[in-house]
C-alpha cells in the first residue's frame, strides 16, 4: 500500500509529536551525514584514503528513521551507505574516519574491513559482512531473540532495492512473517543497483512483496523525513505490540556515483541527476524549517563552520593514529576465554 503523504503545512512535526528542537536536530544530523560523505569523497580523490561508497541523497530518510526508533534499546543492522543513520545512532565522525583510514582504533573492525562495515556493541549496531543482504536474516534473528526473551526492543535493518532480489531477503521475510517478529525491514530504493536501473531489476514494488509473507508493506517518499518518521514510528509500535514485521520501501535517489570506483554517467545522464538534485530531501527540509522561523542563513553558516572544524579534527586524529600490527590479525577471531587458566 502507499502511505498517504500530506501537503506541507505549518508545524507538520508538531502533529507527529516532534518538538522544534527535535526537528532542528534532525536537520543537523542530515547535514552532518552529507558533510562527512562529501569530505570522504574528497579524501579519496586526494589519495588520502583508498575507497568510499557514497550515500548522498539518502540522508533525510536515514535520520528520520533513526529518530523514530528507540536509540537506547533497539538493534540496528545498517548497510554500507548509512553514514547519516549511524551518526544519528551515536557514532562519531572520528570513529568513521578511523574506519576509512583503516586504523587500529577503528571501532567497526579494527581497520580490517572496507568503509561502511559498521559495528558498535556500545550502540547495538550489529557488525555487517561484505556479501549484500546477509544483514536481513541477521535482523530476523535479533527480533526472534526479542520475542523469546519477551523484551520490548525491535531490530531495524536497511538495504538497497537491488538487495531485495537476493534470497536472503525473501528467506528473512518469510521467517519474520511466520513468527510475527518485531523487525522493521527498510528498503532504501535509490533507483540503481550499482549501474542497473530499477525498471530492469524489479517487476513491481518492493513494498508489495510483503503481502506474500503476511505483513504490511508501505512505500513512502524518502525525501520527506516527516513522512518517513511517521511510517517507521508506526511500524515500531506494531512490532512492540506483537503485531509482527513491516516492510518499508523509501523512494529516493542516489545523487552520487555508486562508489569512488564508479563512473555513473556511463549508465545515466547528467540531466537525470540534476533533476533529482532539485528533489533533495535536505534542501526541502531546510526550506520547511526556514518557513517556520526555526532556521536561518546565519545558523546555516554557523553549522557549516562547526562541521568543518569537527571533520578537520577527526581527519587529523585518524591520519595520525597507528595502523593495525601484523600480530593483530587474529584478534577477535577466536574466543580464547576457555583457554585461560589451563582449561
Amino acid at each position: 500500500m502507499e502511505s498517504q503523504g500530506t501537503v506541507e503545512t505549518v508545524n507538520r512535526h508538531k502533529q507527529l509529536g516532534l518538538t522544534d528542537g527535535q526537528v532542528i536536530d534532525m536537520y543537523r544530523f542530515m547535514q552532518l551525514g552529507r558533510k562527512y560523505d562529501e569530505r570522504s569523497l574528497l579524501l579519496q580523490r586526494a589519495g588520502k584514503i583508498n575507497f568510499h561508497v557514497s550515500g548522498i541523497g539518502q540522508e533525510a530518510a536515514q535520520v528520520a528513521a533513526a529518530f523514530a526508533l528507540d536509540r537506547e534499546n533497539d538493534y540496528f543492522l545498517p548497510y554500507y551507505r548509512d553514514y547519516a543513520f549511524v551518526l544519528t545512532a551515536g557514532m562519531t565522525t572520528r570513529e568513521l574516519m578511523l574506519s576509512v583510514f583503516a586504523k587500529a582504533e577503528d571501532p567497526n573492525s579494527g581497520g580490517r574491513q572496507m568503509p561502511g562495515h559498521f559495528g558498535s556493541k556500545r550502540l547495538r549496531i550489529v557488525t555487517g559482512s561484505s556479501p549484500v543482504t546477509t544483514q536481513v536474516p541477521h535482523a530476523a534473528g535479533f527480533a526472534l531473540a526479542a520475542k523469546m526473551q519477551k523484551k520490548k526492543f525491535v531490530s531495524f535493518v536497511t538495504f538497497g532495492e537491488g538487495s531485495s532480489n537476493q534470497g536472503d531477503f525473501h528467506e528473512a521475510c518469510n521467517f519474520a512473517g511466520v513468527n510475527k517478529l518485531p523487525v522493521i525491514i527498510f528498503c532504501q530504493n535509490n533507483q540503481y543497483a550499482i549501474s542497473i536501473p530499477a525498471h530492469k531489476q524489479l517487476g513491481g514494488k518492493v513494498s508489495d512483496r510483503a503481502l506474500g509473507y503476511g505483513f504490511p508493506g508501505i512505500r513512502v517518499d524518502g525525501n520527506d523525513p516527516l513522512e518517513v518518521y511517521r511510517v517507521v514510528k508506526e511500524a515500531r509500535e506494531r512490532a512492540v505490540a506483537g503485531e509482527g514485521p513491516t516492510l518499508i520501501e523509501a523512494m529516493m535517489y542516489r545523487l552520487s556515483p555508486h562508489s569512488t570506483s564508479d563512473n555513473d554517467l556511463a549508465y545515466r545522464t547528467q540531466e537525470e541527476v540534476d533533476a533529482n538534485w532539485k528533489k533533495d530531501g535536505i534542501a526541502a527540509f531546510r526550506t520547511y524549517l526556514t518557513g517556520l522561523g526555526l532556521w536561518s542563513d546565519e545558523q546555516e553558516r554557523d553549522l557549516a563552520a562547526e562541521y568543518n572544524l569537527e571533520l578537520k579534527e577527526a581527519i587529523t586524529y585518524a591520519e595520525n593514529a597507528p595502523f593495525p600490527k601484523p600480530e593483530d590479525t587474529l584478534l577477535h577471531v577466536y574466543d580464547e576465554s576457555g583457554l585461560k587458566g589451563g582449561a
